[in-house]
């Protein structure tokens, strides 16, 4: 059996608790079926901790967080900003990763949509350097670009072209900037991620303007393998490819660093949806597939990986059979949802014989982002 990986957990506001209380019923019938042993570990933050301890992100959470293997977090409310940008700067967690694919059990006008968005996550105009001129009458915010900074979420991004290469992807990437009217701060960016794919011979490299690559987007997603960009585009960018491909409600993201990684849905916490038990827990089964992928490789554990496939599989299986929530055309709960993809994941171990599951073939829905 592996050794007990320690997560730090953030359940943070609105449906928050209600997603997580299901990965976390997911995550107990995976550790059963492929000895994977969990320590979780209770982090308030956001609006509850705001109100509980004073301080959205309490100085015990985030030195639990940082202790931890990684992080696990729901959506927070109105205090993200003091939340998750405090971690994404503190743990120096630069690279955001946010993949949009095309599932067949989810309405798309679009088909054969598998691309991942790379986003450096760490410096832009999200630094927050602000401040105000003549009496408030004028706001300047700066735009901070370093060589350093850029060029090591475009080795991280070719790396992530190349894993996505060995399992049949496109291998190309493309550069998303404005450089043409940014020539200081995108034009370094752009010339920083030029110089790394000298690297990555085997990686098609190419760049293109963020309004272009926006439009391309709901023209052609199909075109796009790996999209590499900068903290403000990949933001508002990743929330359109999600939608290309069906809603936020099966979105996830991954924030990495080098030694540690914290994963979250990409949508927010839904205050209107508390407690009707109708919130759709699949962008929180990504999340949690996204964090079983990333242990599988940075601790080299195979059970991981094999989890994160079979956790797929049962989403998969279990959406195309019908059972999903209001969101995206069902009328099931979030409960019933949870419980049918922890009793696929239990059927994909122990099969009955003569029966086919949800009828699912495994190369149908499998993906390396």
């Amino acid at each position: 059996m592996s050794r007990a990986y320690r997560v730090s957990c953030i359940e943070g506001d609105g449906i928050g608790p209600e997603i997580f209380a299901a990965a976390r019923a997911v995550l107990a019938t995976l550790s059963e079926n492929f000895k994977i042993t969990f320590d979780f570990i209770p982090t308030p933050a956001g609006d509850r901790a705001l109100k509980d301890f004073g301080e959205a992100l309490p100085k015990q959470s985030f030195a639990a967080i940082r202790e931890s293997d990684l992080c696990l977090k729901a959506p927070v409310g109105e205090t993200a900003r003091d939340t998750i940008l405090v971690l994404r700067q503190e743990l120096h967690l630069y690279a955001n990763i946010r993949p949009a694919k095309n599932y067949p059990f989810i309405e798309s006008r679009f088909r054969g949509v598998d691309l991942v968005i790379v986003r450096e996550n760490t410096e832009d105009l999200y630094v927050g350097r602000e401040f105000e001129e003549n009496e408030g009458k004028k706001a300047v915010a700066l735009k901070v670009v370093t060589e350093e900074a850029s060029k090591r979420i475009a080795k991280a991004a070719f790396e992530i072209a190349l894993a996505r290469a060995e399992v049949g992807g496109k291998s190309s990437l493309v550069c998303v900037h404005k450089a043409n009217v940014l020539p200081k701060t995108d034009g370094l960016f752009l010339r920083s991620c030029d110089a790394v794919s000298n690297s990555f011979p085997s990686v098609a490299f190419s760049s293109m303007y963020v309004d272009t690559a926006a439009m391309n987007l709901v023209r052609a997603p199909e075109v796009f393998d790996v999209i590499l960009t900068s903290n403000m585009y990949g933001d508002i960018l990743s929330d359109e490819a999600s939608q290309v491909v069906g809603g936020l409600g099966f979105a996830a993201s991954a924030n990495y660093g080098d030694d540690f990684a914290l994963f979250e849905p990409v949508h927010g916490c839904a205050p209107d949806l508390v407690g009707k038990g109708i919130a759709n827990p699949l962008s929180m089964f990504f999340t949690t597939k996204m964090m079983l992928d990333w242990l599988g490789s940075k601790k080299r554990d195979p059970n991981c990986v094999a989890a994160s496939d079979a956790l797929e599989l049962a989403i998969s299986a279990v959406s195309r059979s019908g059972v999903k929530t209001p969101d995206i055309g069902g009328n099931s709960s979030t409960e019933v949802v949870t419980k049918a993809v922890c009793a696929e994941i239990l059927r994909q171990k122990n099969p009955t014989p003569g029966e086919n599951s949800y009828g699912m073939l495994k190369e149908d829905v499998l993906v390396k982002w």
